[in-house]
C-alpha cells in the first residue's frame, strides 16, 4: 500500500487490500479475477500474461498510459488506503462499538 504514495501501480492476486483497491487499468491490474483456492494453480501463467499482453506493452510502448496509471495509483490508493483509515476503523471496530 506504501508503494501507491510514490505512484507504483499494483500487479497482484485479489486478496486483502487489493480486492478494495484494484481498479483493472487504473491503479494497477488484477493477476486473477478468482479469489478461490482452486484457482491459484494457475496463478503463475495469468501472471505471465498479464505481464505480456497489459503490463509490459504499456510500460514500453504507452508513456501516457503508464502515467495515468501512477496517477491512478496516488489519487485513488494513496487517498483511500492510508494509516488515517487503518486508525480510525480500528478505533471504531475496537473501541467505539
Amino acid at each position: 500500500m506504501k508503494a501507491a504514495l510514490n505512484g507504483v501501480p499494483n500487479l497482484s492476486v485479489l486478496d486483502g487490500w487489493w480486492t478494495e483497491g484494484c481498479i483493472e487499468g487504473v491503479t494497477g491490474w488484477a493477476v486473477s479475477s478468482r479469489t478461490s483456492v482452486e484457482a491459484n494453480h494457475d496463478d503463475g501463467q495469468t501472471l505471465y500474461d498479464a505481464l505480456r499482453d497489459d503490463v509490459l506493452p504499456q510500460f514500453h510502448g504507452d508513456r501516457q498510459g503508464w502515467i495515468r496509471v501512477m496517477q491512478g495509483a496516488i489519487a485513488k490508493n494513496a487517498y483511500d488506503f492510508n494509516s488515517h483509515r487503518m486508525m480510525r476503523r480500528y478505533a471504531t471496530a475496537a473501541y467505539i462499538r
